[in-house]
C-alpha cells in the first residue's frame, strides 16, 4: 500500500462558473516522476501553471484523466505534448455508457448531456477496475464509478482517494443522461461508501475530509429528489417540466438546466425500477405516470 503521506500538489485552474465552482483541481502526486490527475481545461495559463509547479528536475511521467469531460481533458494532448508522458484513462468519451443509456441513445434522444464531452480524447492506454499505475514515489489504483459519466474513475493512494465529479464536498453531482446514469451513481456511492477512507480530493471544490458523511449525505440527497419526484407524480401524470418546477423550485435560475437533466436521470432510474411508466417512450418528451 502506497505511503498515505504521500505528496500531492493542487493546480486549479482559472475556470470558475455555477459548474465547476472555484474552478477545476488539478493534481500533481509524487516527487521526481510524477503524475498529473486532470490536467483540466485547455487554457494555455493552466499549462503554464502546472509546469511551473513542477520542480526542478522533475518529469511528468504519467497523466491520469478521472474522465473525458472538457473541464478535465481537454489540456492532456498539449500537456503530453509538452512533457512526453502517457495519457491513462478509463476510456474515450462514451466509453462505459450502460446499456440502458445506449438504449436512450438509440431511441433518439439528443446525444450528450449538456456538460461538455470531450470527444476528441483518446487516452494512450485505458485503466481497468482494480488496475494500478505508479512510479517510485507513488502508486493509485483504479476504481470504477460510473453515474456522472460511464467512463468515470476515481483514484485511491491508499486511504486517500480522487474523486473526480463523483463525490465533492461543494455541491451534488450532476448526472446528465445520456452520458451519466442514475442507477449506475447510486451504485457507485454504494461501493465507495464500504471502503476506509481518510479524505477526498475531488475534482472541484476543496478536500472532503468526512468521505462517510458526504456519501451518506448524497445518497440521502438522491433518495429525497427520488421522493419529492414520486410525491408529484401521486398528484397525476407530468412532463419533465412540470416536475423540475415541483421538486427544483428552490433551484437558482442558473442551475435549472441541470437540474433538468439529474430531474431526468431520476425518472429513468425510477423506470427501471419499474416504479413509473413513460408514454409514448421514455425520454425527455415523455409523460410520466405511478407505476
Amino acid at each position: 500500500m502506497p505511503d498515505p503521506a504521500v505528496r500531492v500538489r493542487r493546480v486549479r485552474a482559472a475556470n470558475p462558473s455555477p459548474l465547476t465552482a472555484t474552478g477545476t483541481n488539478s493534481y500533481i502526486l509524487g516527487s521526481g516522476h510524477v503524475a498529473i490527475i486532470d490536467p483540466g481545461p485547455a487554457l494555455p495559463g493552466h499549462l503554464d501553471a502546472l509546469l511551473a509547479a513542477l520542480e526542478a528536475g522533475e518529469r511528468v511521467s504519467h497523466i491520469i484523466v478521472t474522465h473525458a469531460h472538457l473541464d478535465h481533458s481537454a489540456l492532456a494532448p498539449a500537456l503530453a505534448a509538452r512533457t512526453g508522458a502517457e495519457v491513462l484513462a478509463f476510456g474515450r468519451a462514451t466509453d462505459g455508457r450502460s446499456e440502458a443509456m445506449a438504449r436512450l441513445v438509440a431511441g433518439g434522444a439528443e446525444p450528450g448531456g449538456g456538460e461538455g464531452l470531450d470527444h476528441a480524447f483518446a487516452p494512450d492506454r485505458s485503466l481497468a477496475d482494480g488496475e494500478t499505475v505508479g512510479h517510485a514515489t507513488w502508486s493509485v489504483t483504479a476504481v470504477h464509478t460510473p453515474g456522472h459519466i460511464g467512463g468515470h474513475l476515481c483514484l485511491a493512494a491508499g486511504d486517500l482517494l480522487f474523486s473526480g465529479d463523483h463525490v465533492m464536498g461543494w455541491a451534488s453531482t450532476i448526472v446528465s443522461p445520456p452520458d451519466g446514469d442514475m442507477t449506475d451513481y447510486m451504485a457507485s456511492l454504494d461501493r465507495l461508501r464500504i471502503g476506509a477512507w481518510r479524505r477526498f480530493l475531488p475534482g472541484h471544490g476543496d478536500p472532503v475530509e468526512a468521505p462517510a458523511e458526504r456519501i451518506d449525505a448524497l445518497l440521502a440527497h438522491r433518495r429525497m429528489r427520488e421522493a419529492a419526484i414520486l410525491d408529484a407524480l401521486a398528484t397525476g401524470p407530468l412532463g419533465l417540466a412540470e416536475l423540475v418546477a415541483c421538486v427544483y423550485a428552490d433551484t437558482p435560475p442558473g442551475l435549472l438546466a441541470a437540474a433538468r437533466r439529474n430531474a431526468l436521470a431520476h425518472l429513468i432510474d425510477l423506470h427501471g425500477r419499474k416504479r413509473i411508466t413513460a408514454s409514448p417512450t421514455l425520454g425527455p418528451n415523455a409523460i410520466f405516470h405511478l407505476a
